[in-house]
């Protein structure tokens, strides 16, 4: 496989995966191609590489950007922006746990915690209550894993696992 083959098949896979996070396969493209460019590239760079229009760059890098995925920078006697993507997996990983959680598991909190106040004295209120507080429980136990993975140092979560 040439590299440029195995670059296109990259950032194919790339995109396919961030559908699992709950974003559209044209932002994880972009990141994909951001992620293994070897130096920052502009928008027509990117436009050119993908063969995608304008708009779809600048709505996806600006997402990018508020996910802290991707950063511009400056490239001196150029006034193009350039775009460089975060490289350190396990920053990565944790940045999309955030907005994942951010998107997901806090409104579903929040959700949980006004269902929680609803009061009835018949046996289908009595089931429904003990289904949103077990929901509730399990949720905040998550995202307190979240919350703590997050914190966590990579090699620290990698050796506590090792040792499971």
């Amino acid at each position: 496989m040439q590299l440029q083959e195995a670059r296109m098949s990259f950032i194919e896979q790339w995109g396919s995966l961030s559908i699992s996070w709950g974003v559209n396969r044209l932002l994880g493209q972009i990141h994909g191609l951001l992620l293994i460019s070897h130096k920052p590239l502009c928008a027509d760079d990117i436009m050119e590489a993908l063969n995608i229009s304008r708009g779809s760059v600048n709505t996806n890098l600006r997402i990018l950007i508020e996910w802290e995925l991707v950063s511009k920078e400056h490239i001196t006697d150029n006034r193009k922006e350039f775009f460089e993507a975060q490289k350190d997996m396990w920053v990565i990983f944790c940045q999309i746990v955030k907005q994942r959680r951010k998107k997901e598991l806090d409104p579903l909190l929040h959700s949980l915690d006004n269902l929680q106040a609803c009061h009835s004295d018949c046996e289908q209120s009595v089931e429904f209550i003990k289904v949103i507080n077990s929901l509730s429980r399990f949720s905040s136990k998550v995202d307190k894993a979240l919350q703590q993975i997050v914190k966590e140092q990579p090699n620290m979560l990698v050796s506590a696992y090792l040792k499971v």
